[in-house]
This record gives C-alpha cells, sequence and structure tokens, in this order.
C-alpha cells in the first residue's frame, strides 16, 4: 500500500468504469468513449483492473486522463480512489434487480464523491428497471441517467435537440475540469479562471499529506476542533469552486455568443444556458437573485459591455 500511496500523487484522474451486467463488460464502454473497434493499449493493468489512455482535446483545454475499467468494489485500491474524479456505472436494465446490483458501489462513490456521477444502460425497459425507477434512484444519488439506445429519440424537429447516448457521456466528461488540465493559448481569458479554479481543486481533491494529523489520533476537543476547521475550509473551497466554474460558464457564453452564428454555435449556446439555469436552480432562494445578477453583470462584461451601465445594479437594491 505504502508504494501505491507514493505514486498516487502522480497518476492521471480517472474515470472509474464498472459494470454490473455480465453480458456487458467495462471494455464495451470503454471502446464506445473512445470511438473505436479496438481498444487502447493499457498503461497498466493490476488483479483485473485495466488503466486505458485518452486525450481529452476540446476547444477550451487538453487533459490526460485514465479509463479505468473496474469489475467490482473488491478491486478497489487506494490508487484508484484518490485518482477517480469521474463515475460510470452500466446496469442491465432488463433485469428488475439490476440497480440492486449496484448498492455495493453506493458508499464507495459517496467517500470519494466525484465530479462526474453517471448511470448507463442500454435503455430503459418497462419490463425490468423502467424510467421512472431509473430516474428516482439517480435522484436518490446524484446520477445522470443515459441510455446507450433510447427508445425516445429527440424530436426531429427541435432545433436544439439534447445529446444522447455515449456523446452525452462524453459531453459530461468534457465539461469536467480535471485536476491536470491544461488549457489552450487561444482562450487567454480563461486561462486565468482556470488556473485559479485547478489551485483550489487541488487542494479540495489532493490526498491528505502525511503532516497533517489523523482525526483518529487526536484528542475529543482538537478533534472538534479540527472538524470545525476542515468545514470551514472545505466550504470555502468548494464556493471558490462553484465561483470559478461560473466564470467559466460566464465565459463560454461570451464566445459562443460572439462566435460564427451556426447551427453548432446556436445549439451550444442553448444548451449552456440551460446548464446554468439547472445550476441556479439547485442553489438555496436567497441565492438564487445574487447569483443571477452576478452571471448578468459579468456576461455584459465578458461581451464588451460598459461597466458604468450596470454599475449601480445589486442585490440589495430595488431596480
Amino acid at each position: 500500500m505504502s508504494d501505491t500511496e507514493e505514486n498516487t500523487s502522480l497518476a492521471d484522474p480517472c474515470v472509474l468504469i464498472t459494470s454490473s451486467d455480465d453480458t456487458f463488460k467495462e471494455d464495451d464502454l470503454v471502446k464506445q468513449i473512445l470511438n473505436s473497434n479496438t481498444l487502447p493499449e493499457p498503461t497498466k493493468t493490476d488483479k483485473g483492473v485495466v488503466w486505458y489512455p485518452w486525450t481529452i482535446n476540446n476547444k477550451y483545454y487538453t487533459a490526460e486522463v485514465s479509463l479505468c475499467a473496474v469489475p467490482s468494489t473488491f478491486h478497489m485500491t487506494f490508487e484508484i480512489f484518490q485518482a477517480t474524479q469521474a463515475f460510470i456505472a452500466y446496469f442491465d436494465s432488463s433485469d428488475k434487480e439490476g440497480l440492486e446490483k449496484l448498492k455495493p458501489w453506493i458508499s464507495v462513490v459517496e467517500e470519494i464523491a466525484p465530479e462526474v456521477l453517471i448511470l448507463v444502460c442500454d435503455k430503459v425497459c418497462e419490463n425490468g428497471v423502467t424510467r421512472h425507477e431509473a430516474q428516482q434512484w439517480c435522484l436518490s444519488h446524484s446520477f445522470e441517467l443515459i441510455e446507450l439506445n433510447p427508445q425516445d429519440l429527440p424530436d426531429e424537429e427541435d432545433d436544439f435537440p439534447e445529446s444522447t447516448g455515449v456523446k452525452r457521456i462524453v459531453q459530461a466528461l468534457n465539461a469536467n475540469v480535471w485536476s491536470n488540465v491544461e488549457m489552450k493559448n487561444e482562450n487567454g481569458q480563461g486561462l486565468g479562471l482556470m488556473s485559479s479554479l485547478m489551485a483550489v481543486a487541488a487542494r479540495h481533491n489532493g490526498p491528505r499529506s502525511s503532516a497533517e494529523p489523523s482525526l483518529s489520533n487526536l484528542p475529543p476537543a482538537d478533534e472538534e476542533q479540527l472538524q470545525q476547521k476542515e468545514s470551514e475550509k472545505s466550504a470555502a473551497q468548494e464556493g471558490a469552486v462553484v465561483d470559478a466554474m461560473t466564470d467559466l460558464d460566464i465565459q463560454e457564453l461570451a464566445d459562443l455568443t460572439a462566435g460564427n452564428a451556426d447551427v453548432d454555435n446556436f445549439e451550444r449556446l442553448f444548451t449552456k444556458l440551460k446548464e446554468m439555469k439547472d445550476k441556479a436552480s439547485s442553489l438555496p432562494h436567497d441565492q438564487r437573485k445574487v447569483h443571477a445578477e452576478r452571471v448578468a453583470k459579468a456576461f455584459w462584461m465578458a461581451i464588451g459591455g460598459d461597466n458604468d451601465e450596470i454599475e449601480s445594479l445589486s442585490s440589495g437594491e430595488e431596480s
């Protein structure tokens, strides 16, 4: 274990992929994510666990990520635990007990707390796990449900259809902020924002330093104080992450607004607006107005608006 712990900080962040369906292996989903009929050469194999390399390369950043195929919780190691930043679980929706078979993973996922949580099946099945049951499970455990071959496809007449299947999985993974992300130079403003975010994320997600005391080794009074400090520190860091993520969303909106007026641009623009609306809806009621004002102001500035025109606006003033 000590050797693994020493090498943890050097490992690429990983997407932990597992399947509770004996007829659909983790490697099958890896192929679909990579859009390849064959698997790449693994970077590592260890007791049934296989690490596959994946370079995420999009408009804003590049990141080296491992797609880590883990058959069961019995294969979990400290290394995988520390490196996991996204979790994808496949289940057999034709089996009424399909979701129950994922139960051993729940406590593991809650402990890891990855940013991306995706539940995958071929398609929901009225004779097995229904859409309602799958969605209720996802709501209870903060997952997103994605069907690889949904029966109900987006309306062809919809100008901005939602992504489905593996395309949606790849989109969700591209939207994550990986710990080793490298912003592209042409996105200068985003680079500064991402650098700040990464500094916070590194502190928030990084393994405990050997110099930090374990709670189990402290007397009760010190333990309570440390727990309080860690709670305050975590809240501050999470707030900083939310602010930085909002800044990135705003910058993307500005880029989309300033870009070419083509269908892809409009599709992404509306999708981004919906994503930001969904994020805002999860905030406490008293924070929504402040958040909306901040987004509006920052977006106005991002597209070259005059600060004087919005300087008088604040959450404490009547419009």
